[in-house]
């Protein structure tokens, strides 16, 4: 490795740790803020407390690493244009691509480490810091509620309280919904509230005063009954609800508890359902079809079996329609699956497509000082944010695939580094090495 190389690449390792632990600190800062009020005075102890934090900082590692490349080659190749090394640099014939050759082969290191971290190590702490969140919420029932929104304390279940008192535990203005039964919905409202645990903490006790409870039939939407109570109780098992963590052996639902391999495996699980569903379509078409010429036939020669043929054909339309439902709802989360798959990768390689934006930027912060340059990769970074996000919503609803979607943003940042870069290179850099 030459001397340049070295010098260069020790000029970004400061700005980089640097830019690395302020966005971790703001971001754990930023977590810690908007849960403070539901750790302080709950019980929980402070080691408890600070393994949440730290297995919640997996995420922010891999959205800090980017970040962090961005900041630290706009400051560097800031300070080398500031100080006129940038203009020794270019008098001794040493073009801009010269410069950021050892910086690329970095952020390429770099790319790798994040990606191997948000396939290994990510998930897991995803999965512990659930299983932590989920065991809390169970040994501290007020843990689980947040005021004047709904939380999900219970599987299945949806509840409201308007306030809350710790000491006595009584809830006000209490709204719950229940989605856990297959045929019927469940709501129900009171003026107070209040939970407990009973059996040795084997079943949570929610009870419920002056108010009324809705019922629906899923299956039929006319078949709608209502109750008004002066008391009512709703017993939740629990399976030990004390605090204890949870087994290892936990089903990892969320995507974003999944690695790469995993993620690609359930993708690849949903798209073979919809494969096999369409092609179910395809014959039921042509079964209700068929039913049609029949009906026109036996029309024509006035065979009166009208009703036989409504019933077959209303039969086949039926699974028509449950077969485009399936259609639709496993394409939904093929898209899901495979969106997490493609950002696990597309942010990694952020490293790499930020350096190449952020060199050039720190080149033209001479123009216009280093305010500048750092408001510009502030931009960038906000503006592929955005391409992140809506590129993710737009797989998600099956407007765009998962794979271009997730890209998108990688492309766009990769396109405008390269166009900074001929720029420049045009414009101040006249012989290269």
């Amino acid at each position: 490795m030459k001397i340049i190389d070295r010098y260069i690449l020790k000029s970004h390792i400061g700005p980089f740790f640097f830019a690395f632990l302020t966005m971790l600190f703001v971001l754990i800062l930023q977590f810690f803020s908007t849960f403070a009020e539901r750790f302080i005075g709950k019980g929980i102890g402070f080691l408890t407390m600070t393994e949440l934090i730290l297995l919640q900082s997996a995420w922010m590692v891999g959205f800090a690493a980017p970040m962090a490349a961005l900041v630290a080659a706009v400051m560097a190749f800031g300070s080398l244009t500031n100080t006129s090394e940038m203009t020794i640099f270019r008098a001794s014939g040493i073009s801009l691509y010269r410069l950021m050759a050892p910086v690329l082969l970095a952020a390429l290191l770099l790319s790798a480490v994040v990606e191997r971290f948000n396939n290994l190590v990510q998930p897991q702490a995803n999965y512990y810091a659930k299983s932590m969140m989920a065991d809390i919420a169970r040994s501290k029932p007020a843990f689980g509620l947040t005021e004047n929104a709904f939380s999900t304390l219970v599987d299945g279940y949806s509840i409201f309280v308007r306030s809350f008192d710790d000491e006595s535990k009584e809830l006000q203005g209490v709204v719950i919904y229940d989605s856990s039964g297959k045929e019927k919905t469940m709501m129900a409202s009171a003026e107070k509230g209040r939970l407990d645990f009973i059996d040795n903490g084997r079943y949570l006790v929610l009870t419920l005063f002056n108010g009324e409870m809705h019922q629906v039939n899923r299956l039929n939407s006319a078949s709608y009954h209502k109750m008004s109570f002066g008391k009512h109780r709703l017993v939740f098992e629990t399976s030990g609800f004390g605090f204890a963590r949870s087994s290892d052996d936990r089903v990892r639902s969320d995507d974003n508890e999944l690695s790469a391999t995993e993620l690609l495996t359930i993708g690849n699980e949903f798209k073979h359902r919809v494969l096999a569903a369409e092609e179910r379509v395809q014959v039921l078409r042509r079964g209700v079809a068929g039913e049609q010429q029949n009906a026109s036939r036996r029309a024509k020669n006035e065979v009166d079996v009208s009703h036989v043929a409504d019933q077959q054909r209303a039969q086949l339309k039926g699974e028509l329609s449950g077969e485009l439902k399936t259609i639709e709802d496993n394409t939904a989360k093929y898209n899901k699956y495979m969106v997490a798959y493609h950002k696990k990768y597309s942010l990694s390689l952020a490293c790499f497509v930020f350096v190449m934006v952020g060199a050039p930027l720190g080149v033209l912060a001479r123009r216009g000082g280093f305010g500048v340059g750092a408001a510009m990769s502030l931009l960038f970074f906000v503006l592929y944010w955005m391409l992140m996000i809506a590129g993710e919503k737009l797989a998600e609803r099956g407007a765009l695939d998962p794979m271009l979607a997730m890209w998108l943003g990688n492309m766009v940042m990769m396109a405008i580094g390269l166009w900074l870069m001929v720029s420049l290179t045009r414009s101040l850099f006249k012989t290269s090495r």
